[in-house]
């Protein structure tokens, strides 16, 4: 009998790795370490969304929903689009509930994206995108952002380079704003050499937008659908996670034309068969929260994002100040350390404070001197880390 056995791993598996960001927490635990690495709070979700969620579970909201969405949770969405970004959006062909906006993406890749198809990704990104690309049967293109020579000035791309990566097997281009991982938020003026590149190569702007409401220093977030010509070719994916501290809840969405949402919704329902139900009813909850909320996220948010920028200057870290979401990438070329993951490893084992390998976020080498922190924290838990930052300074 022959012992041969087949190579069992596809071709797409072998095209990247697992999760480093979930790594990392992993050897946070391992090493008792304070976890910036992952992008979760470690702070309480709102007191109306967690009883809302008890009282669906009490009032056995607990089968199927309908499986792109409850009508519910979809007419609160289009009500807030409504509301927020002035948008007209029909509920019931123009939206999508998945579980979480992770699954939002890879739906809609899977939905509109065919093999030999290429797909441009910014880079740093966020490290699902180029996962999802490949798994779609694209190939993706890597556009820089550029850090700043001003640790206080903003990333940016070259439009010549951004124009160079579009060509006639050009499917679609994703974008995210505000950014994970530097923060960035994009201009309209940014938007609109995007919006020319679509319009001109006939490419979707798949968009997420997870971290809408959670903006610094008096910018503007602005959804990329929002720009004229761009409506009819965006698939905007956001969700509750980031929003309302609810990371572990995975309940997420599209936004898009009808027939695209109709290609999302097939692809969705039998990916998932759709989000647990009795969180769609809290998220129709969320979702008629006051304004209030919002302007208190932010300013909560602007708190950390301060405390932890002033903890790792002082640590002697080159410090990005974000716009946006709730990271910090920072440059670790002043250490004296091979490269980033090497930089990681010795603060998750010897300085007790968890981060990730600006590496994972490129394909490209230029993330080996980069580090990125997350402030979704406790000011108790920012502090602490810190103190142990300090130990940085003397090395």
């Amino acid at each position: 009998m022959s012992t041969r056995i087949k190579n069992r791993i596809s071709a797409k598996a072998a095209l990247f790795t697992e999760s480093v960001i979930r790594e990392m927490t992993r050897e946070a635990l391992r090493h008792n370490a304070i976890n910036l690495a992952q992008g979760f709070p470690d702070f309480a979700a709102p007191e109306e969304l967690k009883l809302a969620a008890q009282e669906a579970i009490a009032a056995d909201i607990n089968q199927y929903a309908i499986t792109w969405g409850s009508r519910e949770l979809r007419a609160g969405i289009a009500a807030k689009s409504a509301e927020w970004q002035g948008r007209t959006i029909d509920p019931e062909s123009e939206i999508t509930v998945c579980c979480g906006a992770t699954e939002a993406m890879i739906a809609s890749l899977l939905a509109t994206v065919n093999p030999g198809d290429e797909v441009i990704v910014f880079e740093p990104f966020y490290e699902n995108y180029g996962a999802d690309a490949i798994l779609s049967g694209a190939t993706p293109r890597y556009v820089s952002l550029h850090p700043p020579e001003d640790p206080d000035g903003e990333w940016y791309f070259d439009a010549a380079e951004l124009r160079a990566a579009f060509n006639e097997r050009t499917r679609a281009i994703i974008l995210n704003t505000p950014n994970n991982p530097t923060g960035k938020v994009f201009t309209r003026e940014e938007l609109e050499v995007i919006r020319d590149l679509c319009v001109e190569f006939d490419a979707l702007a798949i968009t997420d937008e997870i971290y809408e409401h959670i903006l610094y220093d008096g910018v503007q977030h602005i959804s990329p659908a929002t720009i004229e010509g761009m409506a009819e070719r965006t698939i905007t994916i956001n969700g509750m996670s980031k929003t309302y501290s609810v990371t572990g809840w995975r309940v997420g969405w599209t936004i898009a034309p009808p027939d695209l949402t109709a290609a999302i919704r097939k692809v969705h329902d039998f990916l998932t068969v759709g989000a647990a139900a009795p969180l769609q009813a809290a998220g129709a909850v969320a979702l008629r929260l006051p304004n209030s909320y919002y302007e208190h996220l932010s300013k909560d948010y602007l708190k950390r994002r301060d405390q932890l920028l002033t903890a790792l200057r002082a640590a002697g870290l080159i410090a990005y100040r974000p716009r946006g979401a709730y990271y910090i990438m920072t440059n670790i070329a002043g250490f004296n350390f091979r490269d980033d993951v090497e930089f990681v490893r010795h603060l998750i084992a010897d300085i007790g404070v968890a981060a990730v390998p600006g590496s994972s976020f490129y394909n490209s080498s230029l993330g080996s001197q980069q580090v990125r922190f997350a402030f979704c924290k406790r000011a108790e838990t920012l502090a602490a880390a810190g103190e142990r930052l300090h130990r940085l300074v003397a090395r």
